[in-house]
């Protein structure tokens, strides 16, 4: 039988990790600098806590994995966790709730069910929560964060885009619309299904000033539109209110009302990022997901990076800056134990200290050192340049190497 990864996973190889390693790492540097502290969720949730609460759209819903988690004579269903938030929001009930402001991050694998198996199946998120504050500080607070931390990646083209789940939901709400109806084309309209808009504007022509108010796209000029409805003037001032501070900011922006496929239980801001047509990002706010999922009635915030993407857009360069200097150290068997000390030196000093056992590529080393039992007891020679130089002892090694730095 042949060896084979199952459908729609992937090995991450040596220079993938790298670049996985160079986005975690830039991506934990901002969120602690501004204050988010790292959380961890099991890989393994109840089902009940994507179902009970009506977060996830059905579509998405039928893409979970799920599975019997026998305990003695009784079972439960369980599944791997298809969102980042809702585990957090679980995590914040269970033993945080006593906290007035949680900011949290984390890094995270997400699976969903992909019946081709060309898509991937398990997927890696960068996300950061805010916790039991609503202003538009606290959700612009979110948008520059993720945006400094593209840019600390070096990626460029970067677009943003608005839209607001309160808005669209006040709209339906407009429309006379059961509770069932409404929540129904909601999810509709986030899964993309242009048509659920398309048959009420048949159904419905009076209202099709109200529905007009989900084609909205383009610059924040168009949201003056909106001040002729009275009904919807909360959603609207707090959107307004939100732009104009990220236009203070000089953040540049999109509005796209009815785009938020994948923000489903969101109920305020939404916006997502792109680059270059690509999403790679998005989020915004949730503020009734704690109180449906049993918690007290706390308001939050939060967006995901998608790191898979972000993986392919890092590019070579910034993969090597900052990356320590390479030492490749050939002992003679006589003098391994000076090998392994001065090695573990050059560690401790920041350089990358490999000893040589065979199969390396001098090429991939920038010095090549070789330990030797007579005089001179060490040689180090620059790669690059092919030069050599002699010392007695290894802090004579560590002084040449610092001074070629320098």
């Amino acid at each position: 039988m042949k060896n084979q990864r199952c459908k729609g996973t992937r090995d991450l190889s040596p220079e993938e990790m790298a670049a996985f390693r160079l986005i975690e790492g830039t991506f934990r540097e901002c969120c602690l600098k501004w204050g988010y502290k790292e959380v961890r969720t099991p890989t393994l949730e109840y089902l009940h806590l994507f179902t009970s609460t009506g977060t996830l759209t059905p579509s998405r819903l039928g893409k979970v994995y799920s599975f019997l988690d026998w305990d003695g004579w009784s079972g439960e269903r369980v599944v791997l966790r298809p969102d980042g938030t809702i585990p957090i929001a679980r995590l914040y009930i269970d033993s945080m709730e006593g906290e007035r402001l949680a900011r949290l991050f984390y890094v995270t694998n997400i699976f969903v069910f992909e019946e081709t198996g060309k898509e991937a199946r398990e997927r890696w998120q960068l996300g950061a929560e805010l916790i039991g504050v609503s202003s538009p500080t606290a959700d612009v607070e979110l948008v520059m964060l993720a945006l400094e931390i593209l840019k600390r990646l070096g990626l460029k083209g970067i677009e943003l885009r608005l839209s607001h789940a309160g808005l669209i939901r006040a709209l339906l709400t407009e429309l006379g619309l059961s509770p069932e109806e409404q929540a129904r084309i909601f999810d509709r309209i986030l899964d993309g299904d242009a048509e659920a808009l398309a048959k009420v504007k048949r159904e419905r022509p009076e209202v099709g000033k109200i529905l007009s108010l989900l084609d909205l796209k383009g610059k924040p000029s168009r949201l003056q539109f909106t001040s002729d409805l009275p009904e919807l003037k909360p959603a609207i001032d707090n959107f307004i209110n939100i732009a104009k501070l990220l236009e203070t900011l000089g953040c540049d922006y999109q509005i796209d009302i009815a785009s938020g496929r994948g923000f489903e239980y969101y109920t305020g801001i939404i916006f997502q990022i792109f680059q270059n047509g690509e999403k790679i990002g998005g989020g915004g706010r949730y503020d009734a997901l704690i109180p449906l999922m049993g918690g007290r009635d706390t308001p939050a915030s939060g967006f995901a990076l998608y790191l898979d993407h972000l993986m392919k857009l890092v590019k070579p360069e910034a993969l090597a800056k900052g990356k320590p200097q390479r030492i490749l150290i050939r002992a003679e068997p006589e003098v391994a134990k000076d090998g392994f000390s001065i090695a573990s030196r050059l560690r401790e000093a920041g350089y990358m200290a490999e000893l040589e056992l065979g199969g390396q590529k001098g090429a991939d080393f920038n010095w090549r050192l070789e330990v030797k039992s007579k005089p001179p007891l060490f040689i180090l020679t620059d790669q690059a340049k092919r030069q050599k130089f002699e010392a007695k002892t290894a802090d004579e090694v560590l002084a040449i190497l610092k001074n070629k730095d320098a």
